[in-house]
């Protein structure tokens, strides 16, 4: 008889794996999604360094609890998949679990708002709402090309810094968090600031800049505004709406 990846973990595990496997649903239907590329990882809890990402091959709205590979710091299998994983995909995602033992979830994208700010000389500018929570915790790292080589970990550990938010130059996005609702409330956020930044570039006039006053107090603002839970706040509402829509992410 075969053994059920559920019967095979914790159900602490397997709650994650729930919460990741929707993580991954909520952003395709976000359209943050980049065919079968980019990845969403979490750390397992526990003192093994093992992590769950997503099956490389697989749409993002295709993944469910079951199907995510979990794998240890060097991407290397901890329970048998049928599924492949992407080990150069996995370089940027262990760099950041590496250093940030805080960050229990890592989520990148390429949308092409993400990626045409980051080819912006200026990057993200203080000029919504949305943006003053983004600038109170950013990081930002220079392209290297193609991320496979393990040496740019360093780099990308100290641009990263004690951040919640890491602008990948000329490649996207990434934000980490210590849930991964945490992790995806932070994309929202840096997403929607740099939709709304090329909405308002591109009118031609002048940008009328948030007020510097302003931004340091915005981590207050972030707390307030969610009743201190962060992303747990707004969590479950994001499950309401993926059972509304017929998700399976949790088989």
């Amino acid at each position: 008889m075969t053994t059920t990846v559920r019967e095979q973990v914790s159900a602490e595990e397997w709650q994650l794996r729930e919460d990741l496997a929707a993580c991954y649903r909520l952003v395709a239907w976000m359209g943050w999604d980049d065919l079968v590329f980019t990845h969403i990882s979490a750390r397992v809890p526990g003192p093994e360094h093992h992590f769950l990402i997503n099956p490389y091959g697989l749409m993002f709205d295709e993944i469910t609890a079951s199907s995510l590979v979990k794998v240890d710091a060097e991407c290397r299998k901890i329970i048998e998949s049928p599924d492949p994983v992407n080990p150069a995909g996995f370089v940027i995602h262990g760099a950041v679990h590496a250093a940030r033992h805080d960050v229990q979830c890592v989520l990148h994208t390429h949308t092409t708002a993400g990626v045409a700010v980051s080819a912006q000389a200026g990057g993200v500018l203080p000029i919504s709402q949305q943006s003053t929570f983004v600038l109170a915790s950013l990081g930002t790292h220079g392209y290297e090309g193609v991320a496979f080589r393990p040496d740019e970990g360093p780099r990308l550990q100290a641009d990263l810094g004690a951040n919640t938010f890491l602008l990948l130059k000329n490649h996207g996005l990434l934000t980490v968090g210590a849930s991964v609702a945490d992790a995806f409330l932070a994309m929202h956020a840096f997403e929607a600031t740099c939709r709304i930044q090329l909405a308002a570039q591109s009118g031609g006039g002048p940008l009328t800049e948030v007020h510097p006053a302003i931004l340091r107090g915005t981590a207050e603002a972030m707390r307030v505004q969610t009743g201190g839970l962060g992303g747990a706040f707004v969590w479950p509402a994001l499950l309401r709406k993926l059972d509304r829509l017929g998700s399976n992410h949790r088989d």
